[in-house]
């Protein structure tokens, strides 16, 4: 078994050198990090990652808490991948691996057990998970949820949903409807989208009317379709919506056509998320698209300082602007047999 011993003796370094060389520490020349990675490569050298963390008290692990109670079993969000596969790209570079935390009710403390150095949020399950969260006081941040003391790197809900509904009266809407997602007391996309729907509307001029508003049990295609369909059954025109996800929409176009209303003759329809299905739903969505890659990096990078200064429990918000992204699902009011 090869140790960091016999990569000093194949550099010509000292141990210690060799150590903060493969631990990404130390203030080490570019070219001498360079030798002893090489070398340790070429001697198949694979780190004993017990002896590692008992030595540095550090892990190299981060921990990812992705359980949400409002997802159905089968439904994952695809913007997770891309905030995921963005966080990673950084993550990676520093020497850090990804463990996926579950959601059962102990989850925390195996955590702490497993010795993690951090977390990201995509999404926690619940008061208790987060009281525990709280409690062990590891470096975190969310990259989903704006959450009570902790760090988070978000798209800006509010003005993107601004955004959405002013596309939709820019085309001569003014019976706008919305399909929320489900509100918690620690998850604020929902309640935020919300606020920018409203605050659209009342910069409009328009009156917000409870009618014109469902929220979905689920972030799903199928919560979009029940809330849909109670949309419809209430008879209240409506000739245009906003949903508050991609997948919400989805599931709303499907209860749409079932009622008889052509999307985006009768409807058009705006959904929150930018996921790549929606170029392939027919019609195509227009949505918000949410730079999901950049949350992922900005996350890391965020994470990597409260990591550096672990005293620092300052909770900041950055929040990243979503972008329009007009594709088939919408129509100027009265062009065709608008409602």
């Amino acid at each position: 078994m090869v140790t960091i011993y016999d990569i000093a003796k194949q550099a010509g370094v000292s141990p210690p050198t060799v150590s903060k060389a493969l631990n990404g520490s130390g203030n080490l020349k570019a070219k001498t990090r360079e030798l002893i990675v090489t070398a340790a490569r070429e001697m198949g050298y694979v780190p004993n990652l017990t002896a590692r963390t008992l030595s540095t008290r550090r892990s190299r692990l981060i921990g990812i808490i992705n359980k949400d109670i409002y997802q159905s079993d089968a439904f994952v969000p695809p913007i997770f991948n891309n905030i995921l596969g963005g966080f990673n790209q950084v993550m990676e570079k520093q020497g850090y691996d990804l463990l996926l935390i579950s959601g059962s009710r102990e989850f925390l403390t195996g955590s702490n057990y497993r010795n993690i150095d951090g977390l990201l949020i995509l999404s926690i399950p619940g008061e208790e998970e987060y009281n525990s969260l709280l409690q062990y006081r590891w470096p975190c941040v969310s990259a989903n949820d704006i959450i009570p003391g902790i760090s988070a790197v978000i798209t800006d809900n509010a003005a993107g949903a601004e955004r959405a509904v002013q596309y939709l009266a820019d085309l001569g809407h003014r019976n706008i409807a919305y399909i929320a997602g489900p509100e918690t007391s620690i998850s604020t996309a929902s309640a935020d989208r919300f606020q920018g729907y409203r605050s659209c509307l009342a910069g409009n001029g328009l009156p917000w009317e409870s009618a014109l508003t469902e929220h979905a049990a689920l972030w799903s295609a199928q919560g979009g379709y029940e809330a849909a369909l109670r949309l419809a059954g209430m008879k209240k025109p409506f000739s245009a919506l906003f949903t508050a996800s991609d997948a919400l929409a989805y599931g709303a176009m499907r209860a749409l056509r079932e009622a008889g209303l052509a999307v985006p003759g009768d409807v058009s329809v705006v959904g929150f998320d930018g996921d790549r299905l929606g170029e392939y739903v027919s019609p195509s969505l227009t949505t918000m698209r949410q730079d999901a890659v950049k949350i992922g990096v900005k996350a890391a990078e965020l994470l990597l300082k409260k990591l550096a200064s672990p005293e620092d429990r300052e909770a900041g918000i950055i929040r990243l602007p979503a972008e329009l992204v007009i594709r088939s699902s919408c129509a100027v009011y009265g062009a065709a047999n608008s409602r």
